[in-house]
């Protein structure tokens, strides 16, 4: 009985070595090892309603990256590509989501378990299909990360990267896991995500591309054609409940007429056939070695153009649905209006006074660092309009000077010459020199977190100590907010470098699990300036509690 168990297991092996010698391409081995689940598109993986991810899976480029709406399948070509070089070419793979927990682990055992499940091939090739984080199948391992902790990427060696949902890893993490390539003689990436602004993050490498579009032939004027946004969308209806919606389609953006759509119950395959004959379509450059994949959800056999349509009239009213439509929906980077300070503010808030260096007698002056490999600061005079629940909101601002400097020993001068009543200065990286700091100007300054659970402008403080915790977003809209609202004045000997940072911060929009809309800042660039300027807001309360009221009113 054992023998004949033995001698099946050659068999078996024999045969599955002998298939996969057939299988010379990434597209034609899913096509033959891999089974679908879902209620939509079961069973074994078939191009007819997804025709752009055939090519994808086939890319043999080095650097692959993938601009795209939401649920457009590129996420299954990266864990088809993974498995294939696993099954295939024996080497082994580091997939990466943002966080360990819950992204990594939520989605070994919702998206790489079901799937091993479903496809009986895939299930014999590995030994341990329920470790969540490393799956071993034979001399090859497949290694799930979250990427923003740098513990989990060290000492892993593999040939092939897959980098999911790019835009919401911690950057700085990114050349980290490249470096657990280098020692393959071949190697390969992936980077996958829908984008979030212009010239970041996947746009940034999507831009260094070939920028390829899935581009068809019109089934009505045969050109070869594409859908683009807004040029292939026509919206019916003036609001998002007008019946009028439902009417919505697409065009041929060449000659402008109406082309048949795919509906979810699959009674139309007119949309499937005609995008049959589309084809990947440089439309950058052509010499790049690095392949780009642009596509948006105008493709898509699930989203009908009225519902396209409905998210169109939602982002009119909601900055977080605008982000949306533009990036999760068309698969675009996207700045909503207001979202960053821009030139014209800037310049708008200079006045005519130069960088002083004496402090103005008698007024309310705070000072900000952040920390860096410079020690970054700017230093502000405050005239407070009235008084009221929110000093910030009563104040106006204006920077006397701005600079950076090597030592905290020169910070030490500063605090010296400016004398100011408070400063509060970023607590990381250097957190002894900032306490040691503090210290020497006790109660004058405080080392500031940018913590969670603090809700608007609160600012938490123990009651002993010298920190203090706050919402960054909130008080980054604080201090930014001033170039909006005209109350933050400039010198003009300002420098370029302040100029270019405060622009650097840009506040992008989601949706939190209660599907309330919510901000974060994300940097393009530099940004010291930009926190230091919010340290020097955030003093701002810190020294009107550290005064008494007659001080503070001694200011108006």
């Amino acid at each position: 009985m054992l023998n004949e168990k033995f001698i099946l297991q050659i068999k078996e092996g024999i045969a599955a070595g002998l298939r996969r010698r057939t299988l010379t391409s990434c597209s034609r081995w899913a096509e033959a090892c891999v089974v679908m689940g879902g209620k939509d598109f079961p069973g074994p993986i078939r191009w007819n309603y997804y025709p752009w991810l055939k090519d994808m899976h086939d890319s043999n480029a080095q650097w692959n990256i993938g601009q795209k709406a939401a649920q457009m399948g590129f996420t299954v070509v990266g864990m088809n590509r993974t498995f294939y070089k696993i099954d295939v070419e024996h080497q082994s793979a580091l997939y990466l989501l943002p966080t360990k927990t819950p992204d990594a682990t939520d989605f070994s055992a919702t998206r790489f378990d079901p799937l091993l499940e479903l496809s009986p091939h895939l299930e014999k090739l590995f030994s341990d299909v329920k470790n969540v984080a490393t799956k071993r199948a034979g001399s090859a391992t497949l290694y799930i990360r979250g990427a923003n902790s740098r513990s989990g990427l060290k000492s892993i060696p593999v040939s092939f990267i897959v980098f999911d949902e790019y835009d919401e890893m911690n950057q700085e993490n990114i050349p980290l896991a490249i470096e657990r390539t280098s020692g393959q003689l071949t190697k390969q990436f992936w980077a996958i995500s829908t984008p979030t602004i212009p010239g970041m993050g996947i746009n940034k490498l999507f831009l260094d591309s070939t920028q390829e579009h899935f581009c068809f032939t019109c089934p009505i004027c045969s050109r070869k054609t594409e859908f683009i946004y807004p040029d292939s969308l026509v919206i019916c209806g003036l609001a998002i409940d007008d019946p009028d919606l439902l009417k919505s389609y697409v065009i041929c953006k060449e000659c402008k007429k109406p082309l048949p759509v795919h509906t979810v119950d699959r009674k139309d395959e007119a949309k499937a056939e005609y995008l049959r004959t589309g084809i990947w379509e440089a439309q950058g450059h052509t010499d790049f070695e690095n392949r780009g994949f642009y596509i948006n959800q105008m493709y898509s056999p699930t989203i009908t153009p009225a519902e396209l349509a409905k998210a169109y009239f939602r982002s009119l009213s909601d900055a977080a649905a605008e982000q949306e439509l533009h990036n999760s929906k068309f698969g675009n980077p996207h700045i909503v209006d207001g979202a960053r300070v821009t030139d014209p503010e800037i310049e708008r808030a200079i006045q005519q006074f130069f960088k002083k260096d004496a402090p103005p007698l008698g007024r309310l002056i705070t000072m900000g660092v952040d920390v860096g490999s410079w020690l970054h600061y700017v230093i502000c005079v405050w005239f407070p309009k009235r008084m009221g629940s929110d000093l910030n909101m009563m104040s106006e601002c204006r920077v006397l000077c701005e600079g950076k400097v090597a030592t905290f020993e020169e910070l030490d001068g500063l605090m010296r010459q400016w004398q100011p009543l408070i400063c509060v200065i970023d607590a990381n990286p250097e957190r002894r020199k900032a306490y040691e700091f503090a210290v020497r100007f006790f109660g004058h300054v405080k080392l500031c977190f940018y913590g969670k659970g603090i809700t608007g402008k609160a600012i938490s403080t123990p009651a002993e100590g010298h920190t203090i915790t706050v919402d960054r977003t909130s008080w980054i809209d604080a201090s930014l907010g001033r170039f909006h609202n005209k109350t933050i004045q400039l010198p003009m000997d300002t420098s370029r470098e302040y100029k270019e940072h405060i622009k650097a911060l840009i506040r992008v929009y989601e949706k939190d699990k209660d599907n309330n809309p919510v901000g974060r800042y994300i940097n393009q660039g530099a940004d010291h300036f930009g926190h230091a300027q919010t340290y020097a807001e955030i003093a701002l309360p810190v020294a009107a509690s550290f005064a008494s009221n007659t001080d503070i009113a001694s200011f108006l």
